[in-house]
């Protein structure tokens, strides 16, 4: 099994979410998070002070599959979240070793 994670734009979360519902994935967890990469945040104006935004608003994403899925679902959310700025965001992998639905007491695949 794989655990996917990825930060996206605000914005792209409604489309990801759709397109991931669509391929058959429902279970999620989202945050909402604050970061920075290579976008350094911007600058904003208020009431005529210039204020330097280091840390900008981003959606984080949690998935965690089966290993033939895993490669189909990256590239959804890499296809549907991309704009081709700066700021896109990142998509994560790691190994899961284990499930354990606390529900049913399923374990493995079974409790995805």
């Amino acid at each position: 099994m794989v655990k996917i994670e990825c930060i996206i734009r605000l914005g792209q979360l409604e489309p990801v979410k759709d397109a991931l519902g669509s391929y058959g994935i429902h279970g999620m967890t989202v945050s909402q998070v604050m970061g920075c990469g290579l976008q350094k945040g911007r600058t904003e104006v208020y009431r005529g002070t210039e204020y330097n935004i280091t840390l900008l608003p981003k959606v984080k994403i949690e998935i965690v599959v089966t290993d033939k899925f895993a490669e189909q679902v990256i590239d959804v959310i890499s296809k549907t979240a991309r704009t081709g700025e700066i700021g896109d965001g990142k998509i994560f992998t790691t190994r899961v070793d284990d499930v354990l639905r606390i529900r049913t007491g399923e374990k493995g695949e079974d409790a995805l």
